[in-house]
């Protein structure tokens, strides 16, 4: 996933007031969603015409709850994603996805300073 992101990529987060800027902390957070979701799943794509906006449909489930959510992506002229924004369902479920990634977030952190060293 981290190839296919702009260096300066914009990740939106369902749990978060402030958005993510740059590559090092998106991927770092994608990871981190990795090792919370479990049968992690898209189910469907809705694509422009154009083909630089996407919202994929997914599935998963974190801690027992069924969660339902849609990541919406915006590519920019390179191919890359510049625009990451995820939405998710129901509040129960978003609730403990947001618990998760708190117990999360000193790895995401670290992971993303390492990605950011490597990237200079």
């Amino acid at each position: 996933m981290e190839a296919l992101l702009a260096d300066d990529v914009v990740f939106t987060s369902p749990v978060a007031f402030k958005p993510y800027p740059g590559k090092a902390i998106t991927a770092a957070i994608l990871r981190g969603v990795m090792r919370v979701f479990e049968d992690f799943r898209y189910v469907r794509e809705i694509a422009d015409a154009n083909g630089r906006d996407h919202a994929l449909v997914f599935e998963a489930t974190v801690d027992g709850k069924r969660i339902n959510g849609c990541d919406f992506l915006h590519f920019d002229d390179d191919g890359k994603i510049d625009d990451f924004v995820v939405m998710v369902r129901p509040l129960s479920a978003a609730t403990a996805l947001a618990a998760r990634m708190g117990e999360q977030f000193e790895q995401i952190a670290a992971e993303a300073a390492h990605l950011s060293r490597e990237q200079t």
